[in-house]
């Protein structure tokens, strides 16, 4: 036998050789790789829909006029089949007879539609990812998924290619890419805007939502959608941020919270601003999450959390098959891998449907009591920063439960929730969420429109300053500290109250306000002398304090100090004459010490 040609060649020129071929081979992928993509692969269908001519003036004109838009294939256009993210759908199914009256209520407002965007297969995922149409690109970090199912309609709107666009939200598949991408992303209340001519994913969960980088534009497309009037604008009277939500996040929770508190503070007043532990709250109220636990051990609150979750997925999943089984069993297309497995999940996984009908109609009555008609919650959109493309952590179910666990709120409760961005963190968006109760969508617009500008200036400074974990100062670390301690105290949880204002007391040993009340707490445990001690802390600090007077002087007068009490009590009321309490005390002490 002929010995072949790289018999000749020496062993290390080989290796050479093929390090150097494996060097050209790995740079052709990154080159590949690279390549833009037309219109970032957001789009599968370019076309064309215009509106009706203005009126001649001095009619005004349409509301929408000059403003273009893309829709997810998922909605009915005439002449065109609708993808659903998949060729063999396509393949099996006619040309749309008629196209989605949300459409076309859009065009005659005045905008034009351009085309048919990417969407996630059978809008089944959550990252964007689609193997048989690519994956679109995320404008603002292209080495990063761009979040679905909606990934097309989001990365249009993101990369400028149109005003605004359509998706659909059924676990988040609009505001998921809106947080991933940096825009702003509308999941309206359930049921507001009519699903006709949407190919249902989960109809008990699917919402038409909307994309837009424009506060204004997405305020005038909403109106028109939701048919709501216009008029002043709506004020929240409390935002309530949800503690335990945000500890869920990878990056520092505190550079998404400052943007957020200062941002309140400015427009409305550091009144407004109360804390919660969302978990508790919800489990305290809706006993059929208790039968959805898993078996997992977690954290009270975040097994609340990861049970509303579970409910949800198993909603959407069984809701799916009940719509699409029987052509999956019949075309047995081709599918995604990860996307079949959870698809398929449901057969062997579902939990008692009861239970998830139970937990999802009392998350409405739960959220709807904290909110009232002038509430807002304020979570995170996402974990943190988007997934690498291709990345393990997509398909991870830690990954998945923990995302699910924010967008199962809005999603069980059918609120109204909108993904706002909050500028930039390690060179990728940073966003949280407002959330209104169901209905309450013109409070959450206008709640939106109103502070986007300062919530852009506050993120603007966080991102230029060199933020981590500890570079939130001690004061405002501290002041969180203590309106988390108020409202366990509000709770009549006087231990935690304490332990609260303690870490504030730590942080930033020279408020009054943090000693004194501290010094309630201990009142209400009858820890008197720790609670004359932090009154008499208070009092050295601030002179005029009159709680800390009041308190001293009550825990002086339990521990049987009554001269002293007086003392304190008068001292309140030289301070404020007007003061009832301190007014009965020295009433009543006069009878016991003259």
């Amino acid at each position: 036998m002929a010995p072949s040609s790289s018999s000749f060649l020496p062993s290390n020129l080989l290796v050479l050789l093929g390090l150097s071929l494996a060097g050209v081979i790995l740079m052709t992928r990154r080159l590949r790789r690279r390549v833009p993509k037309e219109d970032l692969g957001a789009f599968v269908q370019r076309l064309q829909i215009l509106p009706p001519p203005p009126p001649p003036p001095p009619k005004a004109p349409h509301p929408l006029t000059g403003l273009t838009f893309a829709v997810a294939d998922i909605f009915d256009i005439e002449g065109y089949v609708t993808g659903f993210g998949n060729p063999d759908w396509a393949r099996t199914h006619e040309f749309a007879t008629r196209t989605s009256p949300i459409i076309l209520t859009l065009v005659d407002g005045g905008a034009s539609c351009v085309g048919k965007t990417v969407i996630d297969e059978l809008a089944y995922g959550i990252s964007g990812e689609n193997k048989h149409y690519d994956t679109p690109e995320n404008p603002s970090s292209p080495e990063r998924v761009p979040g679905g199912c909606s990934s097309g309609s989001a990365v249009a709107v993101a990369s400028g290619l149109v005003d605004f666009s359509l998706g659909v939200d059924a676990v988040g598949g609009v505001r998921i890419p809106g947080g991933y991408c940096g825009i702003l992303a509308f999941r309206p209340s359930y049921g507001v805007i009519s699903n006709m001519g949407v190919i249902p994913v989960s109809p008990s969960l699917d919402t038409v939502g909307l994309f837009s980088k424009d506060p204004n534009v997405l305020h005038r497309v909403a109106h028109i959608l939701l048919q709501l009037p216009y008029g002043g604008l709506h004020q929240p009277r409390s935002m309530i941020i949800a503690d335990d939500c945000f500890e869920l996040l990878k990056i520092p929770a505190s550079r998404v919270t400052q943007v957020l508190v200062k941002s309140v503070e400015k427009q409305f007043g550091r009144r407004l601003l109360k804390h919660l532990n969302l978990g508790d709250y919800l489990s305290s109220r809706i006993d059929s999450l208790k039968h959805l636990q898993n078996g997992k051990k977690n954290d009270e609150s975040t097994s609340t959390l990861l049970s509303l979750a579970n409910a949800m997925r198993s909603l959407y999943n069984h809701e799916f098959r009940n719509s699409h089984d029987e052509w999956i069993s019949s075309t047995k297309p081709v599918l995604d891998p990860f996307i079949s497995a959870q698809i398929n999940r449901s057969s062997d996984n579902t939990l008692a449907l009861d239970c998830c009908h139970s937990a999802r109609d009392k998350t409405r009555l739960a959220l709807y009591s904290l909110l009232k008609d002038d509430g807002i919650l304020v979570i995170p959109t996402v974990l943190g920063l988007p997934p690498k493309l291709n990345a393990k952590e997509i398909s991870s179910e830690k990954y998945l439960s923990y995302t699910f666990c924010l967008s199962s709120v809005a999603s069980m409760a059918g609120c109204c929730q909108v993904t706002i961005p909050i500028g930039i963190h390690e060179k990728t968006p940073v966003s949280l969420s407002f959330i209104a109760r169901h209905g309450a969508d013109s409070l959450l617009l206008d709640t939106v429109k109103s502070m986007y500008s300062i919530l852009q200036e506050q993120a603007n400074i966080a991102s230029k300053s060199s933020f981590s974990k500890s570079s939130i100062s001690k004061e405002e670390s501290a002041e969180i500290a203590k309106e988390k301690g108020n409202a366990a105290y509000k709770d009549k949880q006087w231990q935690k109250a304490i332990n609260l204002y303690t870490d504030a007391i730590q942080l930033n040993e020279k408020s009054a306000t943090y000693h004194s009340n501290r010094a309630a707490a201990y009142l209400e445990l009858g820890s008197y002398l720790q609670a004359e001690a932090d009154c008499t802390a208070a009092i050295n600090l601030d002179k005029k304090n009159v709680k800390a007077y009041l308190r001293r002087g009550t825990a002086r007068e339990m521990l049987g100090y009554y001269k002293e009490a007086i003392e304190d009590f008068k001292y309140a009321l030289v301070l404020e004459p007007t003061n009832k309490t301190a007014t009965n005390a020295v009433n009543r002490l006069k009878n016991v010490f003259p």
